[in-house]
């Protein structure tokens, strides 16, 4: 059973998650950086995590561990593909307009760029390498985060938070809705139970 703080809990997570908003991490090597980056989806109110295993081993966000996401990640729901080209047209056929993050000099900066009312899949590259070539080519609009000091990089959980942060600042800013339907809150609701059970259970 679930308790009565728990499913009121739940009610409250689900109704402030962001319709129209996925996020995409493509071979990151280390689980304990995707895991941070879970932290961050669950905290703005992502729910769909994508996860391109192509020139990485493929490990299981839901029995990786805990230390980084806290627990982040029994509540979010992941698409596993192995490909990128596989991933990125199934986002395509759903209406996302692709958003690649990278440290180029043609990107756009962050925060010069509106993201409107768009459905937005946010690609977060890996830690080393950043987003393949294959990645970018793929992508319709590619951002970076302005950066005024000597580092010329962010660890990518940070790089992902700031993304997200500026990301959800405009759509709370614009006045728009961009909550789920509540067909889709329902089911939610039922999916986030179900797993707060099974957690509880295998304790």
């Amino acid at each position: 059973m679930v308790s009565d703080n728990r499913l009121k809990k739940i009610k409250h997570v689900v109704s402030q998650r962001q319709a129209g908003l996925a996020v995409v991490i493509e071979d990151v090597h280390d689980p304990h950086n995707a895991e941070a980056i879970f932290r961050t989806c669950d905290a703005f109110g992502v729910q769909d995590v994508y996860l391109i295993f192509d020139k990485t081993e493929p490990w299981n966000p839901a029995k990786i561990g805990k230390q980084s996401s806290s627990s982040a990640h029994k509540w979010l729901t992941f698409h596993t593909f192995r490909s990128i080209h596989e991933c990125l047209n199934d986002l395509k056929g759903q209406g996302y307009v692709i958003v690649a993050t990278a440290l180029k000099n043609e990107a756009i900066s962050l925060l010069d760029y509106s993201f409107g009312k768009q459905k937005i899949a946010l690609m977060i590259g890996n830690e080393h390498r950043g987003l393949s070539d294959a990645a970018l080519a793929c992508a319709d609009v590619v951002l970076k985060i302005p950066l005024r000091g000597m580092v010329e990089s962010l660890n990518v959980s940070v790089a992902s938070a700031v993304f997200l942060a500026e990301l959800t600042r405009q759509r709370v800013s614009s006045g728009k809705s961009f909550v789920l339907t509540k067909d889709e809150q329902q089911a939610l609701e039922e999916q986030l139970m179900l797993q707060s059970r099974k957690h509880k259970e295998n304790r």
